[in-house]
């Protein structure tokens, strides 16, 4: 089954302590389409200018990733500018130029509104909705969102929340949701607003999943190089639907434990290299052979 992603697509400048890499591909939705890519045909929808390489669009088409949802208009592409501390977690965004995304509204094609998976990556909560609204009857929908809208759109992310099957966010963004220190009982209370299930991401140190009386702790594949953590979070989420549209209709509580592992597999893999440039050459075989040897990490036997 294919998995309509709507989000941003800019064109980033990311600076490290030890590299900068200007105009590269960036947003939301680039990294959730190709992440989503490995497992299932993807729908993509967003907005470019003007400026926008048209060899992304060459290699979308090369990865089954339908743009016909990508509007190209007069101006300026998206962008953004962020600069990377020593432990590469902590980031200070330089600049934002919303450009053409400003106004975007995204108007989905009529053969992308009887897609059966959704994944509405990271924009307004009332653009998420204006999504949904245009759909006919997804059979699950997942949705990302960031502290910005938890503090300046609470009320468009409360009437979103029902209408989501997972809704993924990090650790702080659901402390500041809830106002719980707990994330278990951050969890649980996002839960009983909507969502039948929660994904919370904890960076380097995993993530957790709550079901209606399931719970999942996912840990993160150990990395001794991180070059660019940009994105991760949104490669994860679209790792995710993407599997999850790939089963054929197993939506069950093993199905979501798998989904997340694959999702950690590929974030890991993302902050290889800059922008999506680890994502290009990546193959199904070594993301099996990672998923894998995580799986293995992640089993232990207790000896007497």
């Amino acid at each position: 089954m294919s998995v309509l992603i709507v989000g941003s697509i800019a064109l980033d400048t990311v600076k490290t302590p030890v590299e900068e890499h200007t105009d590269q591909l960036g947003g939301s939705a680039s990294y959730a389409a190709l992440g989503a890519s490995f497992f299932s045909p993807v729908k993509l929808v967003g907005v470019v200018g003007d400026d926008f390489p048209q060899s992304e669009f060459a290699f979308w088409k090369e990865r089954k990733i339908d743009a016909a949802g990508v509007q190209r208009v007069p101006g300026k592409t998206f962008r953004w500018s962020g600069e990377y501390a020593w432990d590469m977690n902590t980031r200070e965004t330089k600049s934002v130029a919303l450009n053409v995304f400003e106004h975007f509204r995204p108007t989905l094609p009529p053969s992308y509104r009887a897609t059966d998976f959704v994944l509405l990556a990271n924009i307004a909560p009332a653009l998420q909705s204006h999504v949904l609204d245009q759909m006919e009857k997804p059979r699950f929908v997942v949705a990302d969102t960031m502290d910005l809208w938890i503090e300046t759109a609470r009320a468009d992310l409360d009437a979103l929340l029902p209408r989501v099957d997972l809704l993924i966010l990090n650790d702080s963004e659901a402390r500041e949701m809830t106002k719980e220190t707990s994330l278990i009982k951050a969890g649980k209370r996002i839960r009983a607003a909507g969502p039948t299930y929660v994904a919370i991401k904890k960076g380097e140190h995993g993530a957790l999943l709550f079901g209606e009386d399931e719970f999942f702790s996912c840990g993160a594949y150990p990395l001794e190089d991180i070059h660019d953590p940009t994105g991760a979070g949104d490669t994860f989420a679209g790792g995710m639907a993407g599997y999850l549209a790939a089963t054929s209709g197993e939506l069950g509580f093993p199905a979501f434990r798998r989904a997340m592992i694959y999702g950690s597999v590929l974030a890991s893999f993302n902050v290889e290299a800059f922008s999506l440039e680890r994502l290009r050459t990546l193959t199904r075989k070594e993301i099996d052979e990672r998923y894998q040897i995580f799986r293995s990490m992640s089993q232990f036997e207790v000896v007497a």
